[in-house]
């Protein structure tokens, strides 16, 4: 419980600070929201002092307080979930995100399950088959490794892209629990979940398969062999021991996999948080990308926190160094 309560008090302290760095950054950073929602108030209409205070108050930016005293407005209105009102979509950011989430968070853990699972599977393979003719995989899966998910994304955009899967008219059919709906979802969702598993399962195939040698020559795996025990139940215990190295290091490439999955919405339209943040700071919305990169951020500590959890949880040695 020791090493849980640690990486717990780690991550409060990883998450004060990213939040903090939002509170900083639309206010350290060249330009003035507030000055910039007044001019295109002023557009539509005359924008006297009560409109200008008005702006300030709706954009956390009153000039005549304290950055102290924003501070901690700043922290009451995330206690009370209130991020703030995005101009350009006329409504609260936080209403905004829980209708963007859906759509993230279920391509991320669809595509890095399947990923995870794939990528490990394949390098137990790699690892156990070496020297036949599975190592023509590893100079595949090193170069997909080190290429970018949007440089990926863009090569399946040219490949695919003249065949009608391009168009995301993803509610064209009616919302709802229905099966056009969801027929619309999945087959628009295809190549951006595809970018993803290709991408990140490269990794964890590299991964697993430099663990699984390593693990093949340690003198359990030697006596299990020398004893006579069948080639499965062998790749099992291997494959069970070399998987916990590669899970720890999962916080790392979740993070990496989350930075991906934002360009990859970008390229392809899809309707995520990655997709509304490109939309939103091109309108220069600061309330809106602020909210988008605390909810980031928090899923970003989530995801590793849950990771070093299971680690923790199903390795013994954790527990007992803690």
């Amino acid at each position: 419980m020791r090493a849980l309560a640690r990486r717990v008090g780690v991550y409060i302290l990883a998450a004060w600070v990213a939040l903090t760095v939002s509170f900083l950054l639309p206010r350290v950073v060249p330009g003035n929201p507030v000055a910039g929602a007044v001019a295109r108030a002023s557009q539509s209409g005359n924008c006297n002092s009560a409109c200008v205070t008005a702006i300030q108050e709706q954009l956390g930016f009153n000039v005549h307080t304290s950055l102290w005293e924003q501070y901690l407005q700043y922290w009451g209105n995330l206690g009370h979930g209130n991020l703030g009102q995005s101009w350009s979509e006329n409504a609260p950011v936080s209403s905004l995100i829980v209708s963007y989430l859906p759509w993230t968070l279920g391509l991320l853990v669809v595509a890095t399950a399947v990923a995870f699972v794939a990528g490990t599977a394949i390098g137990v393979l790699m690892a156990w088959r070496r020297g036949s003719w599975v190592d023509w995989v590893l100079p595949a899966a090193t170069f997909l490794s080190a290429l970018p998910y949007f440089f990926l994304a863009l090569v399946l955009v040219l490949i695919f892209g003249k065949t009608g899967t391009m168009l995301y008219d993803i509610y064209g059919a009616t919302a709802g629990l229905n099966l056009p709906y969801v027929a619309s979802i999945i087959s628009h969702a295809i190549l951006p979940a595809a970018t993803v598993v290709i991408a990140a399962a490269a990794g964890f195939m590299l991964a697993m398969r430099n663990q699984m040698i390593s693990t093949m020559d340690e003198d359990f795996v030697l006596v299990a062999q020398a004893k006579g025990l069948p080639a499965r139940r062998v790749i099992w215990y291997a494959a069970r021991n070399a998987l916990l190295p590669v899970i720890a290091n999962f916080t790392v490439a979740i993070s990496l996999v989350v930075a991906g999955q934002i360009l990859v919405e970008i390229v392809f339209n899809y309707p995520g948080i990655g997709f509304h943040l490109y939309d939103a700071l091109g309108k220069l919305d600061y309330s809106l990308v602020q909210g988008i990169f605390v909810v980031i951020t928090l899923v970003v500590l989530a995801a590793n926190l849950l990771a070093d959890v299971v680690y923790v949880l199903i390795d013994p040695r954790a527990r007992q160094m803690a």
